[in-house]
């Protein structure tokens, strides 16, 4: 195997962690052209990826070569630095795929290797290891979370047609797939008027197993009911609200269990920038927003969407008063229009999936 197929490997690797608000990682030890040792990292609070690796090669480790998709911590967390863990198992070569944008190691891992006479090679595969960690990479970088706008639709991009009958527009393969990218989101976020007309759950279900993300609501009045489903399920619910919302709505939500987020106003509407620079605080690492057509249009008016992901069906709906995607007042011109970059286009079924990058207008 060459060192990017074993570099491939600890990228898969790094894929079946749950590690938010940490980095997913994977490890692979190599020793005489044999895989000796591999691991990852499974969710906060426990060993990183290079530990498993570590103890998965036991004394085998010393004089193998590391591949990792992150340069490895040299800090005290919640676990010790893997720095020292590489060192002391006798580890001769590592190779990283990028550089940790955290300002606590951000190249220092690689120094202490190397200056404990550990060859480091750096960077391999690293659009691949940068596009695993987007969420993490963003976050350390800015604070706030990767914002992914997500919408299933007619062709004519219709949610929902004038009755505001949507169930369902989209096939049962995009449906599964929405689930899976739900599970890996730190917070799946709604509007008000949505959480109302179709009491989603907003839960993952992923064969069997069915997870709980954080919800958030956003409303202007507050006027959520506290008998929906997103407030009475499992996990935690946030409803977040400007200090002109209804106080007693909010102080009955708080009862029921919801954390109440306030939020400053834009152009008389609760802000959703203010709303992800709170999240960002409080750790959160990704957002996925499902709807309506109004929160997506202040989201993008806000210029918070970093990523979409669209799903249309083969269908018309038609109609003036049929509910599209994105609300708002819209572009004025083409030219003004957002625009998107590195498209992925998929099928799942009859249905077919846009996935791009957000470029607003003036960069």
């Amino acid at each position: 195997m060459t060192h990017e197929e074993y570099m491939r490997r600890a990228l898969k690797l790094a894929q079946r962690g749950r590690t938010s608000p940490n980095p997913m990682v994977g490890a692979v030890v190599v020793k005489n052209g044999v895989v000796i040792g591999e691991g990852f990292h499974p969710r906060a609070g426990e060993p990183h990826a290079e530990i498993f690796a570590l103890r998965d090669a036991g004394d085998d480790s010393r004089g193998a070569t590391m591949y990792v998709n992150l340069e490895p911590c040299c800090h005290h967390g919640r676990t010790p630095p893997c720095t020292k863990a590489l060192i002391q198992a006798g580890i001769a070569d590592v190779f990283v795929a990028m550089v940790d944008p955290d300002p606590k190691v951000a190249g220092k891992g690689i120094n202490e290797l190397q200056n404990a006479g550990i060859s480091v090679h750096y960077p391999l595969l690293e659009d691949s290891a940068r596009r695993l960690n987007e969420a993490y990479i963003k976050h350390r970088a800015t604070g706030l979370p990767l914002v992914t706008l997500k919408s299933a639709m007619s062709l004519d991009g219709k949610i929902a047609t004038r009755t505001g009958d949507s169930k369902w527009i989209t096939g049962e393969r995009s449906r599964a797939y929405a689930h899976k990218i739900r599970s890996r989101a730190d917070a799946i976020l709604v509007g008000g008027n949505t959480a109302r007309a179709d009491d989603p759950s907003l839960t993952a279900r992923l064969g069997r197993k069915v997870f709980y993300p954080p919800r958030v609501v956003v409303t202007a009045g507050g006027d959520v009911p506290d008998s929906l489903k997103l407030v009475c399920e499992r996990g935690e619910c946030i409803v977040a609200a400007p200090v002109t919302a209804s106080s007693e709505s909010l102080r009955k939500l708080e009862r029921a269990g919801a954390r109440i987020l306030t939020l400053s106003q834009v152009g008389g509407r609760p802000s959703v920038k203010d709303l992800m620079v709170q999240l960002g605080k409080l750790g959160y690492l990704s957002v996925l927003i499902e709807g309506g057509g109004e929160v997506a249009a202040c989201a993008l008016e806000e210029r918070v969407v970093d990523k979409i992901l669209y799903f249309y069906a083969p269908k018309i709906i038609g109609g003036r008063e049929a509910i599209s995607s994105v609300g708002g007042l819209g572009a004025e011109t083409v030219e003004s229009a957002i625009k998107l970059d590195r498209i992925r286009v998929r099928r799942f079924g009859e249905d077919i999936a846009v996935e791009g990058y957000i470029v607003y207008p003036g960069g």
